[in-house]
Parts: structure tokens; sequence; C-alpha cells
């Protein structure tokens, strides 16, 4: 598999993301429900800090990656849904930093919801990964 990074213009990869990621000679491609913070059991962990939950949440991407034969690296997609936008943005490039870090090179995508399944999740990573 390779990939190739397209930035039209620059302001993304300030926040280590970009425009659009092409694809070529990929063979799987595989599709993760949303990740939170939660433990094995389900519970929620570190309600009310949203840096926390964001480490724990790409921590189960990264975990469910690995079951699948997959890393960080094959995470060309990330959809990121967060109870409060703009908690998350005061803190996007330290968190952003963490995944590309790992090798990510992502296109992504920040949704703002009232809501997510817990009250006390505040942060939903969704992934997609080829290999």
């Amino acid at each position: 598999m390779k990939t190739r990074t397209i930035n039209p213009t620059p302001w993304l990869q300030h926040f280590n993301l970009h425009h659009g990621v092409e694809v070529t000679g990929g063979t799987r491609t595989l599709y993760l429900s949303g990740q939170t913070s939660t433990a094995a059991d389900g519970s929620t962990l570190h309600a009310g800090d949203l840096g926390a939950q964001f480490k724990t949440a790409w921590a189960n991407v990264k975990d469910a990656l690995k079951e699948a034969g997959m890393g960080p690296s094959n995470v060309v997609r990330l959809n990121i849904f967060v109870t409060d936008v703009d908690a998350f943005m005061g803190i996007a490039g330290d968190l952003t930093a963490l995944i590309k870090a790992d090798g990510t090179e992502t296109v992504c995508t920040l949704i703002g919801a009232a809501r997510l399944f817990d009250p006390d999740v505040m942060i939903e990573l969704e992934a997609t990964a080829v290999a």
C-alpha cells in the first residue's frame, strides 16, 4: 500500500492533518466503530477531562487496529465527535500531534455533538484504515 497526501492549501497541516489521502495498492479496508474513553467492561474513564479521554480513545483505536493486524500508519480517515468543539480546539494541536507521532497521516472531520452515548463521554473517534 502507498499513500500520498493532498494539500491544496496548507492550513490543515498546522494540525498535522491533510485535505486528502490517496491510497493505491491497498488490499484491505477496516472501518472502526467509534472508540471512546472506556475500559474493557465499557465503563467510561476520565469524566470531565477531554484530553485524557482523547488519549484513551486513541489507545482503543490502536488496540482495534492491532487486532486487525494493522497500526496507526494504516489510518487514512479519522472522524472526531466532541461534545465541546471550543474545548477541543483549545487543545487540538497537542492531541493531533499524538496521532502524528504514531505515524498517522490522515484526513479528519471534527463534528460537534450535543451528546454521545454516555453523558460522561466527551469524545468519540471513528477511523478508517487501509492495508
